[in-house]
């Protein structure tokens, strides 16, 4: 029995420092300079994440192409796109289809790609908004700005309805969507509700000015993925 002990104890004490070691992976992995990168989607602005922007990086780091209706993005450090003209009001759905053509083709790991909403004072030190994003790995996550970073799910969650790569170097595809209807603001992912939050958990101090405004979309760094059929749909 106390050999049995011994065991669960190092074995415990093994897997806190694997996940240390990952967490310490994720957080040091140096953001790449895209060649060729900025913005050449008329109409279309940017903002890469303060720390990204007080280590001198900018959107040039990161690239926002066009091929025909389909959006291709390339970062760089983690970054918010949107196009000013695109606001949302009331009760709607903002959604679109996110693939990832080679799985963690620019990183050592999974990382997440989605739909933002209810943004406000974009592009300033001021700006507000939610998203929900998805890893090729079958997780998600839900977080915001309000200007500071505020989480709602963790660091991330798995769910059975968020698709999964067969494995690096693999595409994978998501239908992500983000949905304001009444009190409700719902993370959706391939149909399925992920994540569901009560609006006036959201518009508060330190968090959303409203859930009316700007949409777009996010991408963590180092990701490489395409955007097409981004709509805004009404009840």
């Amino acid at each position: 029995m106390r050999s049995f002990s011994r065991y669960a104890a190092l074995a415990s004490i093994a897997c806190t420092l694997m996940a240390g070691s990952l967490l310490a992976q994720e957080g040091n992995e140096t953001n790449r300079k895209i060649s060729g990168g900025g913005i050449t989607v008329p109409g279309w602005q940017g903002k890469v994440d303060d720390s990204a922007s007080k280590a001198g990086e900018t959107v040039n780091d990161a690239k926002l192409s066009q091929e025909g209706k389909t959006l291709h993005v390339t970062t760089g450090p983690a970054i918010t796109y949107w196009n000013p003209k695109n606001v949302a009001k009331g009760d709607y759905t903002v959604s679109a289809t996110f693939t990832e053509p080679k799985f963690m083709n620019l990183n050592t790991h999974p990382h997440p790609y989605g739909i933002v909403i209810a943004g406000n004072s974009m592009g300033t030190d001021q700006q507000s908004y939610i998203y929900c994003a998805a890893y090729g790995n079958g997780n998600f996550i839900v977080r915001g700005f309000g200007p500071e970073a505020f989480q709602l799910n963790g660091r991330r969650e798995a769910n059975d309805a968020v698709h999964k790569a067969a494995g690096p170097g693999q595409p994978v595809t998501q239908e992500i969507a983000m949905q304001v209807k009444g009190d409700k603001v719902s993370c959706i992912i391939n149909g399925t509700p992920v994540k569901t939050f009560e609006k006036s958990e959201l518009v508060t101090a330190g968090k959303l000015k409203s859930t009316d405004g700007v949409y777009g979309i996010r991408f963590a760094h180092n990701t490489d993925a395409t955007v097409s059929n981004l709509k805004i749909t009404k009840p």
